[in-house]
């Protein structure tokens, strides 16, 4: 027969089977059975055991109420869903059985302990849905309340650039191929079961801009769902949904993101992001954060933020007093999630109050100077903080406690009844002091103590040796070494009279502070609305200050296909090499040179040049100022990059199959108005195919109108560079190096033309291999070279039997140079006929047998 507890416990674990249960007894949390060798082995705790009933004892781990946080974030980084399970009364109170229940359920996408989050980070939790056809995605932030809703081809675009910690699907054919995500499959919704959660959360008024039986909907009550049943006080932050507008964002894979560097990956010290980060707010570094993963494709916006940043830049002394009152401000924006999810303590409102103060002073000293469009919007919205930061004023005392068990949360003079139960514990206190003193004097009792402890409550405390002159009417409460502990009935009255006191002061602090929470909650648009002037003021003061520090320059947008840098610099690398160490290159990707292909040694800063062109591209159009002298762009649609390479073990696919997997992705995607950067496309396999995969690729982006990308194309395969010479828009540039007897300068600079040789034993002795293999690789290089000048046909047996190097690229014939010569798209139907007559004409048929 199992014990009460252990029925309890039963009894929760079978409603919540799919998590690890926390079981709150006393001071601890206790896990059971299975969940008890789980957490003992992940989280490196003893496993002990404890009986249950009759000839039954069970597994038990736990850990200490004070550091639950800390073990439910590692337990839920690992993928586990870990339920909270809480007593609903105090024991001290309740005869039998503590009423027990399990109060949230912590899942990587709905974890909100501040312990557990990065500051500068959103944590999504997503959901995916299909109906009828149409994909659809729902994000949600429940620590900000922030929430977003993508459809169409905008959905799995949503999802790889937000990279939620948690997925909902109802099918794993919806997951978008990349996509890194814990997920959790969802029986699929009918249509009366998401309009019933729509209207639950939102109203009626639902239905007039959702439809049950689309896939926006259908997510996001997937979403609204899962919440409800993990953390329903959540939803009181999710109040408002934004829509994400189709092609209105330049569109980043994780992989491109990754590629580029845009944000630190695992054991990388350096990224874009962190060069640009001079935000004061963790508000500011999450917008950043949003900024740089989805670019804009708007014009007028653009201007808008780089109007901004221009300000910030040209005005030093404004901006740092600005910055001076944004740093170590509070998290206004997870501050407010708190707020509206009702879980926010007295010291969360309290630094709700410093932000607010400082927002109002952030605003007071804007309104003194002249604003662009961007910063003076943000402005107009602080004057929110006026309401909210009255109503805490009012009520909150200007240094609350983090609980209510001594009272002092209230501020003085906003309850009467507050205040008199205030002074009757301060009165109390006092009292306990007096009695000690006099106590004293009636006993004569010199060392005569009157004290406290939470087992035994309040006490007088005499030594043995002063055991005779205790009064008779003193009665025994507890026996120590060398000492005894006594209570009388006066004392027992004013420990009753505090005791109780004490009591109803907590109670009524915690029903008044529930009551300004409330308060707070009904202007909760607002405070997020705040949060965002916040962070759009931090950024573009941040934006402002790395463009001044860094000569970063305003870039220009045209309507064309025409990119143009002058004097690029990549932003990490610059950073690390230090001011006036990198070496700047131009680019010039237009009408007349739509690819360009690079070719030079390895080092020599290929990958450099490639990365940093996209990133000048992705900083313009998130609004950021560039390393350039000048930089004039097209906006793009989409940056694709095609850079190292890796094993994807997982999936079973080899280097080159991922290499091919990604180059196939772009080629399918790729249109006119995207910017494509390849680095050594087939190098995963044989030099034959991989020279022909390579050239395949180009011609394919070359002359496919619909995939006609800007397009920077850097490769080891030398005869590449003679398409320069097939096909009208294709140009050389290379990387120059000096040479110095039989060493090798890397100058960095990127000029026109081919090159001529790839220096890869310079660059192998440089990486230190054995100078007997470096000679030797030496004498067969040159054996090699003599074999391909011996006048054999490349790919043909040579005069001694061998075969040389097959060239791809071989000197064109008669044939190839009309059609390079062809103004296609200038041919009347007849003349395109004639020319193809021609043509013909110039092929000489087979001899007949």
């Amino acid at each position: 027969m199992s014990t009460p507890i252990r029925r309890q416990y039963l009894e929760l674990k079978q409603r919540y089977p799919d998590t690890v249960l926390f079981f709150r007894l006393g001071d601890f949390y206790e896990t059971f059975d299975d969940d008890a060798k789980l957490v003992a082995t992940e989280l490196q705790i003893t496993l002990t055991s404890k009986p249950m009933g009759k000839d039954l004892r069970v597994p038990l781990a736990g850990v200490p109420y004070h550091s639950i946080d800390a073990h439910v974030a590692k337990l839920v980084a690992r993928g586990h869903r870990v339920a909270i399970c809480e007593q609903l009364a105090d024991p001290a109170e309740v005869k039998g059985l503590v009423p027990r229940d399990v109060v949230r359920v912590v899942t990587s996408g709905t974890i909100t302990s501040d312990n557990s989050l990065e500051a500068g980070s959103p944590n999504y939790l997503a959901a995916i849905a299909s109906r009828k056809g149409h994909l659809a995605a729902a994000l949600a932030d429940i620590t900000t309340g922030e929430v977003r809703l993508a459809s169409g081809h905008e959905a799995p675009l949503e999802l790889l650039r937000s990279a939620p910690a948690e997925l909902l699907i109802e099918d794993e054919t919806d997951v978008p191929p990349g996509l890194a995500a814990v997920t959790r499959r969802r029986a699929p919704l009918g249509d009366l079961a998401v309009e019933a959660e729509l209207a639950r959360q939102f109203g009626d008024h639902a239905r007039t801009s959702l439809a049950a039986g689309d896939a926006e909907a259908a997510a996001l009550a997937h979403l609204l769902s899962y919440v409800r049943e993990t953390y329903p006080a959540a939803l009181g932050a999710l109040q408002r949904v934004r829509p994400v507008v189709d092609g209105a964002s330049l569109a980043l894979d994780q992989r491109t993101l990754r590629n580029l560097d845009v944000f630190p990956g695992q054991g990388q010290t350096s990224s874009l992001y962190q060069a640009l980060n001079h935000c004061r707010t963790p508000m500011g570094a999450r917008l950043l954060r949003s900024w740089l993963t989805r670019p804009l494709r708007d014009g007028p916006r653009l201007a808008e933020r780089h109007d901004a940043v221009d300000w910030a830049a040209v005005h030093p002394i404004e901006r740092e007093q600005l910055q001076a009152l944004l740093r170590g401000l509070p998290d206004i924006g997870r501050l407010a999630g708190k707020v509206g999810a009702r879980s926010a303590g007295p010291r969360d409102l309290h630094g709700l109050r410093a932000g607010l103060r400082a927002a109002l002073d952030l605003g007071a000293m804007l309104n003194r100077v002249q604003q662009p469009a961007l910063i003076a919007g943000a402005t107009g919205r602080l004057a929110a903080t006026a309401e909210p930061l009255l109503a805490l004023d009012a009520a909150l005392d200007p240094d609350p406690p983090a609980s209510f068990d001594e009272g002092g949360v209230i501020n003085p003079g906003f309850n009467g009844e507050v205040d008199t139960l205030r002074a009757m514990t301060r009165d109390a206190r006092g009292f306990l002091l007096g009695l000690e003193r006099l106590e004293r004097e009636r006993t004569g009792i010199r060392s005569l103590k009157v004290g406290h402890n939470r087992v035994f409550g309040y006490y007088i405390e005499v030594s043995a040796a002063n055991a005779a002159l205790v009064p008779g009417h003193y009665q025994r409460r507890q026996t120590l070494v060398g000492a005894e502990r006594y209570v009388t009935e006066e004392l027992k009255e004013h420990e009753s009279r505090l005791m109780g006191a004490r009591e109803r002061l907590s109670e009524l602090e915690q029903r008044i502070f529930g009551q300004l929470v409330e308060t707070l909650a009904a202007g909760l648009e607002g405070l997020q609305a705040l949060a965002e002037a916040v962070a759009t003021i931090d950024l573009a003061l941040a934006l402002g200050e790395v463009a001044a520090a860094h000569a970063y320059t305003r870039p220009a947008f045209n309507e064309g296909e025409r990119l143009r840098i002058v004097d690029g610099r990549h932003p990490v690398v610059e950073l690390a090499l230090g001011p006036g160490r990198f070496v700047p290159n131009d680019c010039l990707l237009d009408d007349d040179c739509q690819v360009l292909i690079l070719t030079g040694p390895n080092m020599s800063g290929k990958s450099t040049f490639l990365r940093q062109v996209a990133l000048i591209a992705l900083m313009a159009q998130a609004g950021s100022f560039v390393p350039a002298a000048k930089a004039e762009l097209p906006l793009f649609d989409r940056i694709f990059t095609r850079i190292g390479a890796q094993d994807d073990l997982a999936a079973g696919q080899s280097t080159f199959m991922v290499e091919m997997v990604e180059t196939a992705q772009i080629l399918h995607q790729a249109t006119p108005q995207s910017l494509v950067v390849l680095d050594e496309v087939g190098r995963g396999t044989s030099t034959f195919d991989g020279m022909a995969i390579a050239r395949a690729v180009l011609e394919f982006l070359h002359n496919r109108r619909e995939a006609a990308a800007r397009t920077l194309f850097a490769t080891h395969y030398h005869e590449l560079t003679a398409l320069a010479g097939i096909l009208p828009r294709v140009r050389n540039a290379h990387v120059a190096v000096h040479e110095e007897g039989a060493e090798v300068v890397f100058e960095h600079r990127i000029v026109p033309g081919p090159s001529d040789r790839s220096y890869g034993i310079h660059v192998a002795r440089l990486a230190g291999l054995p100078a007997a293999v470096v000679t030797r690789a030496g004498h067969l290089l040159e054996e090699l070279e003599a074999l391909r000048g011996d006048g054999s046909r490349a790919g043909a047996p040579s005069p001694n039997g061998e075969t040389v190097q097959l060239s791809l690229l071989a000197a064109p014939s008669e044939v190839e140079k009309a059609l390079a010569q062809l103004d296609v798209d200038g041919l009347t139907p007849i003349e395109a006929i004639q020319k193809l007559y021609e043509l013909r004409a110039l092929v000489r048929p087979p001899a007949r047998r």
